[in-house]
């Protein structure tokens, strides 16, 4: 096992001086002389079967441990991090500042390493948090609103000769133009004026039109080969139509629904609203248990994965310059790493773990949001080494479940909540009784009825941790041979 010292010179990063002696650099050797043997080619020898000696003559032994070092300073690295309990965040620095003795391969290799951490948290009692929700009240606006709405599916449309106006449905004919270029068109299409379901601007266009008539405003596109640029729309109205609906009593209950009677159906929509509060009430609660826990715990975060993060994302909108928007970004970035943080802690303080099931139903469901099929979400997952960070958020929503079981949740009449049908109890005899060390063959989707094949998942996803860390970018003054840089965790 290699020597390491650990410096701890922040709550998010740690120093590691790494000694490997000659013994245990030794492997590396072997496999770099391997590697060498299957790259040259030398008159009289197989490719693969060129002895160490030869490769001596003809490579040097410098560029041998140059190559042993690069390719093993992940592994010490590894064993470093395991042997101290360090949980690495972002990708390592590395500087080698000291290098065995080429000729014979003695003397010890000196590495120091620094590298982002997880902090040390330490929660508070997960039973003494109170989260604050809004309580459930069913308006009679909120019942007439849900009958409308049922009413509407049943609506019929007639022609109007008259203005348009909230409400009513017309058909159109829609002109995009940029400058001089006709960029986008589309005819004949049918709209609900205030659905808001179109284009910005569109209903305040077309308030008071008749059949007929036309006008312009400017709005900016939202698909297509110019979107988000700034386009002027010249609308035309086909036809307006008004929406009759029909009469709000027994007939409709029986034409609507199953129930005999208006005073039912009114009955089991208040009933239908109830229950939609209620899982608003549940949703609060997810969103307000990480500030609940935020607000007890500081946690720190590493400044520099935090600009790395805010970078990306105005790099992605192209907005570097944005420096109010770049503030934004870096609260709501700090706020997300230190909920994620958070509940990784109350996985691990739990003794939350992800079965094969939950974990290969949360890819299917990820999936269907995706619009892909199973498999090839799961092969594009492995592709940008996203297994672990996939597995870590089975985690965290599982954590975030058993927390909730626990808090107190109370609404803001100060009534207590009850939210028990909608937490999952954790029990970790679940996760330890399944076979974890096979493969996850096939994958039932209820939803789908379709079945997915999921190769070695939770083997891949549970082995390493939810952040893991690339190989230790080298910084060293002595030239080595070329490193492929590992992809970012």
């Amino acid at each position: 096992m290699v020597t390491t010292t650990v410096e701890k010179l922040s709550p998010t990063r740690v120093k590691l001086a790494i000694s490997v002696t000659p013994e245990e650099l030794k492997p590396s050797i072997a496999h770099a002389y391997g590697h060498i043997a299957e790259d040259v080619q030398i008159p009289g020898f197989r490719k693969g079967k060129v002895p160490p000696p030869i490769i001596d003559q003809r490579v040097g032994r410098t560029a041998v441990l140059e190559h042993a070092v690069n390719e093993g300073m992940d592994g010490f690295f590894r064993e470093a991090a395991a042997a101290n309990d360090i949980q690495p965040l972002g990708r390592p620095e590395a500087d080698i500042t000291a290098w065995p003795d080429a000729k014979d391969f003695s003397g010890d290799l000196e590495l120091t390493i620094e590298v982002d951490v997880r902090p040390e948290i330490e929660l508070p009692p997960l039973d003494q948090l109170t989260v604050i929700v809004d309580p459930i009240e069913v308006a009679d606006a909120d019942v007439a609103t849900q009958l409308d709405e049922l009413r509407g599916r049943f609506g019929t449309l007639s022609t109007v000769e008259r203005p348009a106006k909230t409400g009513d449905f017309v058909q159109l004919d829609l002109v995009a133009t940029i400058g001089d270029e006709q960029v986008d068109t589309a005819n004949a299409i049918s709209y609900e004026i205030g659905s808001g379901e179109l284009i910005e601007g569109i209903d305040e266009a077309l308030e008071s039109l008749t059949a007929g008539e036309s006008t312009t405003f400017s709005s900016t596109l939202l698909g297509g080969d110019h979107e988000g640029e700034e386009a002027q729309i010249a609308v035309t109205v086909l036809a307006v139509k008004e929406r009759e609906l029909p009469e709000l009593d027994d007939d409709f209950a029986q034409m609507a629904s199953e129930f005999d009677t208006l005073e039912e159906l009114r009955a089991d929509v208040v009933r239908q609203v109830e229950q939609q509060k209620k899982f608003e009430q549940v949703s609060q609660a997810r969103d307000k248990v990480a500030d609940a826990l935020l607000g007890q715990v500081d946690v720190p975060v590493p400044a520099a994965l935090i600009e790395d993060e805010v970078h990306r994302h105005l790099e992605s909108e192209n907005r570097l310059e944005d420096d109010v928007h770049r503030a934004e970004v870096k609260e709501a970035s700090e706020k997300a790493f230190r909920s994620q943080l958070l509940f990784d802690k109350v996985a691990e303080q739990e003794n939350i773990g992800v079965s094969q099931d939950e974990f290969a139903q949360y890819v299917v469901q990820s999936a269907q949001q995706y619009g892909m099929q199973p498999q090839e979400f799961i092969e594009v997952l492995q592709q940008n080494n996203q297994l672990q960070s996939m597995f870590g958020e089975v985690a965290r929503s599982k954590a975030i479940g058993v927390l909730l079981g626990k808090v107190e949740v109370v609404d803001t009449n100060g009534a207590p909540v009850d939210i028990s049908e909608f937490v999952v109890a954790n029990d970790p005899a679940d996760v330890a009784d399944e076979e974890t060390d096979e493969s996850v063959e096939t994958v039932a989707s209820a939803e789908l009825d379709t079945v997915v094949e999921a190769e070695t998942l939770v083997d891949e996803a549970a082995a390493e941790p939810a952040a893991e860390p690339a190989a230790p970018k080298k910084r060293t003054r002595k030239k080595a041979a070329a490193e492929e840089p590992a992809p970012e965790a």
